[in-house]
């Protein structure tokens, strides 16, 4: 039925799964705040140990919404914004020179699942899929899950947790996450 290899290649895909949200993983989890993303309104993302790594600085005075990803030096790393006059919802991240990253836009078709795709813009697109209003979902490109967003690693009720594979774009991955929250639970203006 399956071949060796093809066996295999599951098999290390369910070990994979189930090594997410361990601490010793590998992986880095950050830990975010649910629904305090708003016009003016500022907050830092940390990572497990609790140690804030970003900045989030929401942007006040502007037409569209936008949120600009800082470091702890106050240096920016990229900025969404909404996009205006689009049949469909969809935010852009631009990096520090405002050239354009990826799209993050909520897929036409979900029948089952919530499902959001961000489009990037030098890179494979990754499918977002899984329980966005709950926090329970998985970020992958093709079939590789780059990362998990859920709220089970957290005991606090507005909490959620971003984990995600070494080697990847935590500020992008991080900005997508952000840019799906507020669209999901409705924070644009």
């Amino acid at each position: 039925m399956f071949s060796k290899d093809a066996r295999q290649d599951r098999r290390e895909e369910r070990q994979q799964d189930r090594s997410f949200g361990r601490r010793n993983s590998g992986n880095t989890i950050y830990k975010m705040r649910e629904r305090l993303v708003s016009l003016g309104d500022d907050f830092f993302i940390e990572n497990q140990n609790g140690d804030r790594v970003f900045k989030v600085n929401g942007k006040a005075l502007r037409v569209r919404e936008t949120l600009i990803f800082e470091d702890l030096q106050g240096q920016e790393l990229c900025q969404i914004q909404e996009r205006m006059m689009r049949i469909k919802d969809s935010m852009e991240i631009e990096g520090a020179q405002g050239e354009p990253l990826a799209m993050v836009k909520k897929a036409l078709i979900a029948p089952l699942r919530d499902r959001w795709v961000v489009k990037i813009g030098d890179g494979p697109d990754l499918d977002v899929q899984g329980n966005i209003l709950d926090h329970e979902y998985t970020i992958e490109a093709g079939r590789n899950k780059l990362a998990e967003v859920s709220k089970r690693w957290f005991r606090l009720r507005d909490t959620y947790g971003v984990e995600i594979e070494p080697g990847q774009n935590d500020v992008l991955i991080l900005a997508a996450t952000v840019a799906i929250d507020m669209m999901a639970h409705g924070a644009m203006a």
